[in-house]
C-alpha cells in the first residue's frame, strides 16, 4: 500500500462519508427518535405541543398586550399576526433544536464513539435530521392555518421558502459540526450555544417586523442585521406563508430575493465549510478526549 492511501486513525472523509453511510444515518436518526420518546406518553405529539404553547405565550404577550396584532383600534399592527408569528416560530424552532442537539451529539454518543469507528459527522447530521422530522408536523399546522386564511402562494414564494429552509439547515449543520467538535475539548461550548440559542429568537424578525429595526436603528444597522442568515430565512417564510394571507400591501425587505437570499446562502455555505474543516481537524482525538 502506498503512503497516499494511508489516513490518520480516527479521521474520516468528511461529509462525503455521511452520504456513503446513508444506512447508518437512517439507523442513528431512528435511534435518536426512539431514545428521546422512550417512556413518553405523548411521544411525537410533543412536536405539536411545544410550539403550540410557545405560540400562545408570545401571541398573548406581544400580539394582545403589546398591540402587534392589527385591529380596528390598532391599525399600525401587523395583519394576521398569528400567521406572521407562527411562521417564524416554526423555522426558528427547527434551528434551535438542530443546533442545540448537534452541539451535544458527539459528547452524548461518547460511549459509542469509544467502542467502534464510524464517521463522526453522522452524529451532528443525524441530530439535524431528527429536528427535520419534528419540523414536518409544525409546517403542516402552519399550512393548514394559512389555507384557512386564504393562502394562495405563488411558485416564487414557495421557492423562497425552500431557499429559506436550506439557508437555516446549512447554518445549523455547520454550527453543529463546529460546536460539536469544540465541545469535546471545551465543555463551555455548550453554554455558549445555549446563549446563542437564547438570542436567536430575538435577533431575527420572528416576534416583530423588520421595519421596526430599520425605523429605530437606521439603514446601516439594518444592512448588518440582514447579514444574519436566520433573519433572511425567517423573512422568506413570512414572504411565503404570511404575505399571501394579507391584502398584499405589506412590504418585504428590499432586495430580499435578488440580494439577501444569495448572500445568506453564501454565508451559510461558508459556515458549513468552516464547521467541516474544524471538525475534521479535531476528530482524530475524539475517542481519547471522551
Amino acid at each position: 500500500m502506498s503512503t497516499d492511501e494511508l489516513v490518520t486513525p480516527g479521521r474520516g472523509g468528511g461529509l462525503g462519508d455521511v452520504i456513503k453511510s446513508r444506512y447508518l444515518l437512517k439507523l442513528l436518526v431512528s435511534k435518536e427518535l426512539k431514545v428521546r420518546y422512550r417512556g413518553s406518553v405523548l411521544g411525537l405529539l410533543w412536536s405539536y405541543v411545544k410550539p403550540g404553547v410557545q405560540f400562545v405565550v408570545f401571541y398573548i404577550a406581544l400580539g394582545v398586550f403589546l398591540g402587534l396584532e392589527q385591529s380596528a383600534g390598532n391599525p399600525r399592527g401587523l395583519p394576521n399576526y398569528a400567521i406572521y408569528l407562527f411562521s417564524g416560530i416554526v423555522l426558528i424552532n427547527f434551528f434551535t433544536e438542530a443546533l442545540g442537539n448537534a452541539a451535544r451529539s458527539i459528547v452524548g454518543n461518547g460511549g459509542l464513539i469509544k467502542k467502534i469507528y464510524l464517521p463522526r459527522q453522522l452524529f451532528p447530521v443525524a441530530s439535524v435530521w431528527v429536528s427535520g422530522v419534528h419540523f414536518i408536523p409544525q409546517i403542516a399546522i402552519l399550512v393548514v392555518a394559512c389555507l384557512f386564511n386564504g393562502w394562495r402562494p405563488s411558485l416564487l414564494q414557495l421557492a423562497a421558502a425552500v431557499a429559506g429552509f436550506l439557508i437555516v439547515t446549512l447554518l445549523a449543520t455547520g454550527l453543529g459540526l463546529l460546536f460539536g467538535a469544540v465541545n469535546v475539548y471545551f465543555r463551555d461550548a455548550e453554554n455558549l450555544v445555549d446563549m446563542l440559542l437564547m438570542i436567536a429568537t430575538w435577533a431575527s424578525p420572528v416576534l416583530y417586523s423588520w421595519m421596526m429595526v430599520r425605523e429605530k436603528l437606521g439603514q446601516t444597522f439594518f444592512n448588518i442585521y440582514q447579514l444574519n442568515p436566520l433573519t433572511v430565512g425567517v423573512e422568506t417564510f413570512h414572504f411565503a406563508f404570511w404575505l399571501p394571507t394579507t391584502d398584499g400591501a405589506e412590504a418585504i425587505p428590499p432586495h430580499l430575493l435578488s440580494v439577501w437570499i444569495p448572500v445568506a446562502l453564501a454565508i451559510s455555505a461558508a459556515v458549513l465549510l468552516l464547521g467541516q474543516l474544524v471538525f475534521r481537524r479535531l476528530e482524530g482525538r475524539f475517542a481519547q478526549e471522551l
